[in-house]
């Protein structure tokens, strides 16, 4: 049985690429950069080469404004735990109800300690209120945080927009973006089309790299207090022995992740035959996020009256592997907080099911799912 991968949102392979260049240093290359010897001198350097590479990939202009951490969700942690401490004066952030857990649940937490958090709504198909964001901003407003791509719809916030008109009505607002499920799919250009946003937040393991490693690109002049202390790493932003190897894999999987990027027009067309081979099939089906500006690998689809996790219990018999939606949320027994958000019928929010291609995948596996999808809907009508 031929297994057919769509969980990519979840979690990418590494690719082998990313393997050949991270294992000299787990042998012969493992010296800690901090230490006093001529060989961590060339580890060192290592990780120098490796930023320049990911900050050219980003668009960025200074090696100084990329600093690695352990995953998105510590940079996420971060940019809004370390803007706030850094600015204690002014105590209101502006965030959405559909952002990933690892900004909401910091944003909540926030709330306990005597910071006001104003949670933007969004329509049936995802789409951010522009106005309602900017009636939301006060003289006391701190941080915008909103995310690039959601990760269980693929809806797309125009972030590069929405910074311009943030930064236009307050320049001293940070603006955040949680781009982990954007990077490596779409171009960023954090000179250009970004240029507003002040702190990004990227992920090494959905986008072919290694999992444990991720980065925060902090614009010269934030400010931003750190999470940890103890050591001078990272320029004294981030205290902690470097993950070495996967600084380095993650840089090799952004320079792959850069000549790839033209091909996603292809992922989208796979995303695309699958959309419409399954409201063929199904065409009660709805489609969540159907008329957004959407990530071109990532299809939302609801099944009316039928149980996601069963669906997905049944996919993975057939060696079928997707998700019902964030996989950092999997073993919760609320629906989706996104899904919620968009208010999407009782009767079809169970029974969603995310499927997320990359580049790895193919037409066959479009065909392969199909065919799982006919035999599922033949035992379920039995």
């Amino acid at each position: 049985m031929k297994t057919v991968y769509v969980d990519n949102n979840a979690t990418t392979s590494v690719m082998s690429e990313v393997i050949e260049a991270m294992m000299p240093y787990f042998t012969e290359s493992f010296y800690n950069p901090s230490a006093i010897s001529g060989r961590a001198d060339g580890v060192d350097a290592s990780i120098a080469r490796a930023r320049r590479t990911i900050v050219e990939f980003l668009g960025a202009s200074d090696t100084k404004e990329v600093t690695f951490t352990s995953c998105a969700t510590e940079s996420n942690n971060w940019a809004i735990f370390g803007t706030a401490r850094a600015n204690p004066e002014r105590r209101h952030i502006i965030t959405s109800t559909i952002e990933h857990p690892a900004v909401l649940e910091v944003c909540k937490s926030l709330c306990k300690i005597d910071y006001d958090v104003t949670f933007l709504s969004v329509d049936s198909d995802g789409n951010l209120n522009v106005d309602e964001l900017m009636d939301s901003i006060r003289p006391n407003t701190l941080l915008v945080t909103l995310m690039a791509a959601n990760n269980e719809t693929g809806v797309i916030f125009p972030v590069d927009r929405l910074s311009a008109v943030v930064k236009e009505r307050d320049s001293n607002i940070t603006f955040h973006t949680d781009a982990t499920q954007y990077v490596g799919k779409l171009p960023v250009d954090l000179n250009r089309d970004f240029e507003h946003i002040d702190l990004m937040s990227f992920s090494g393991h959905k986008i072919h790299g290694p999992k444990g490693v991720g980065g925060l690109f902090i614009r010269k002049g934030t400010s931003l207090t750190p999470l940890l202390y103890g050591g001078n790493q990272e320029s004294g932003r981030r205290s902690g022995t470097e993950n070495v190897h996967g600084i380095i894999g993650l840089a090799k999987a952004c320079e792959l992740a850069s000549s790839n990027i033209e091909n996603m027009q292809s992922i989208e067309v796979l995303r695309n035959q699958l959309e419409k081979e399954l409201l063929k099939l199904f065409p009660s089906a709805l489609v969540n996020g159907a008329k957004a500006n959407r990530l071109p690998n990532t299809l939302n689809i609801a099944f009316k009256d039928i149980d996601g996790e069963t669906l997905l219990h049944q996919l993975s018999q057939y060696g079928v592997y997707a998700s019902n939606g964030s996989a950092c949320s999997t073993g919760s027994l609320n629906y989706s907080h996104v899904l919620s958000a968009m208010e999407v019928p009782y009767d079809y929010i169970a029974g969603s099911i995310r499927f997320s291609f990359s580049r790895l995948n193919s037409l066959e596996d479009v065909k392969a799912i199909v065919e799982t999808m006919k035999q599922i809907k033949e035992e379920i009508q039995k």
